[in-house]
């Protein structure tokens, strides 16, 4: 591993990463981040152990590991936004009136009279089953990927346990008091405190945690928050130019993690989960992606080290899809103008999260640039084969062979030997031809074997 790679901290990654989590949960940049802030000044208020405030940390950087899977049942359920939606939801906060008044401006919003009455009766008979199917797919995705990204049982229990209430009335399991993760109560409070901050300001947030004290929340956690409400400099540096670093410092000293190679492959693979997770028609698309770019990459005899980056690369190139509607993403027609316009934008939005890591700066810019063409007719910047490097035009391959052969709500996948045909009639214009070859040659080569 390189010497700038040995001394990057999971703490680092964690925080930079967490901006896609923002994107999919229909959340301002760095809402993540900012969570973190608030619920670490809790933590420290009670006061946890340095060994209890690294799992607090890392619980409220990655609360929203799951959110992009529910994305796609959110679209079709209420015919709408899974990012308005999910935006929209943290403002609510159960109440009958305000939970009829959300389903009444949140479902079918685009739709016809008719469709939209049909469609606000079916979730309204149906609301209780629906939240909590939402939620537990949600939660219980989150806990599996924090799992498989190594971080502790006690950060996979508080994503598990977000949505729990204090009084039992919370989602999925309806587990109530100190039964509750004391992460997840942290973690609940600080995300209603930035929703609420962003949304109307710092006295609103204030009320709407003594609000929902003794019924959404923990009265003692309540009470450590105003506590620190008291204290502008709280505020100031919620609001700070420089939170990340901020943030970034609060990890406890004796608990910071550097990054290995196997580590970081593990991290990129958890998030990779996290997108593909969005909609059903991407369920293993970064996998496959990662593993067909490293058999071209094999082929043309790249070296290992070399390989590994481009692998992890392959597994993120699509990181900016979560900021990419459900709505869009799934249609089974063309898009229209605008439609297009959205889904033009996810290379510069994986670019841009990607980016927050020195690191992964080769990431960045095969995330940005996966969808150019050698002949400048690809997007988003229309480039030409001088500004696309190699590591970029493998990939762009194997998203393409694998987006052939996958079904997708346009239609249904193609034979292996009729993408590799459309693969070769580009090579060398809009593909580089020596990639299409060295797939082409390795795929035969495994069928011989098979």
């Amino acid at each position: 591993m390189a010497k700038e790679e040995s001394q990057l901290r999971l703490a680092e990654v964690v925080s930079a990463l967490s901006y896609a989590l923002d994107l999919t949960d229909g959340q301002p940049a760095g809402h993540s981040v900012r969570c973190c802030w608030i619920g670490t000044h809790i933590g420290k208020a009670i006061g946890l152990s340095d060994s209890e405030m690294s799992d607090l940390y890392y619980t409220l950087l990655l609360k929203d590991l799951g959110c992009s899977s529910n994305a796609a049942r959110i679209c079709k359920l209420f015919v709408t936004s899974d990012h308005d939606f999910k935006r929209n939801v943290k403002l609510v906060d159960n109440s009958l009136p305000q939970l009829l008044n959300f389903i009444a401006e949140n479902t079918a919003v685009s739709s016809g009279l008719k469709d939209r009455l049909q469609t606000l009766i079916h979730v309204a008979l149906h609301s209780g089953t629906i939240d909590r199917e939402l939620i537990e797919t949600r939660c219980e995705r989150g806990a599996e990927i924090a799992r498989r990204m190594r971080f502790s049982e006690p950060v996979a229990r508080g994503i598990l346990d977000l949505d729990e209430h204090w009084d039992g009335r919370g989602q999925p399991m309806a587990i109530k008091g100190v039964s509750i993760s004391l992460y997840a109560r942290i973690a609940l409070i600080a995300q209603v405190v930035d929703v609420f901050h962003r949304t109307t300001g710092a006295h609103a947030a204030r009320t709407e945690v003594r609000k929902r004290s003794g019924r959404w929340f923990d009265p003692h956690l309540v009470a450590a928050f105003e506590a620190i409400a008291d204290s502008p400099a709280f505020w100031e540096g919620l609001e700070a130019p420089d939170l990340d670093q901020r943030v970034f410092d609060l990890e406890p000293g004796d608990r910071v993690q550097q990054m290995d190679d196997s580590l970081l492959d593990d991290i990129a693979d958890g998030f990779a989960q996290v997108i593909d997770a969005k909609s059903p028609f991407t369920s293993g698309h970064s996998k496959r992606v990662a593993l067909v770019a490293d058999l071209i990459a094999a082929e043309m005899g790249l070296g290992t080290d070399r390989r590994r980056t481009l692998t992890r690369s392959a597994l993120l190139h699509d990181i900016g899809k979560l900021g990419v509607s459900n709505l869009v993403l799934d249609k089974p027609g063309k898009l229209d103008g605008d439609e297009w316009a959205a889904m033009k934008l996810h290379p510069t939005l994986g670019a841009d999260i990607l980016s927050r890591i020195p690191t992964f700066a080769g990431a960045a810019s095969i995330a940005e640039k996966h969808h150019e063409k050698l002949n400048g007719t690809g997007y988003p910047f229309g480039l030409g084969a001088a500004d696309i490097d190699l590591d970029t035009r493998i990939v762009t391959v194997a998203d393409i062979f694998d987006a052939l052969t996958a079904d997708r709500p346009y239609r249904a996948a193609m034979p292996t030997d009729k993408a590799l045909a459309i693969l070769q009639s580009d090579a060398g214009t809009a593909l580089d031809g020596d990639c299409v070859e060295a797939l082409k040659s390795t795929l035969d080569r495994m069928l011989r074997a098979a």
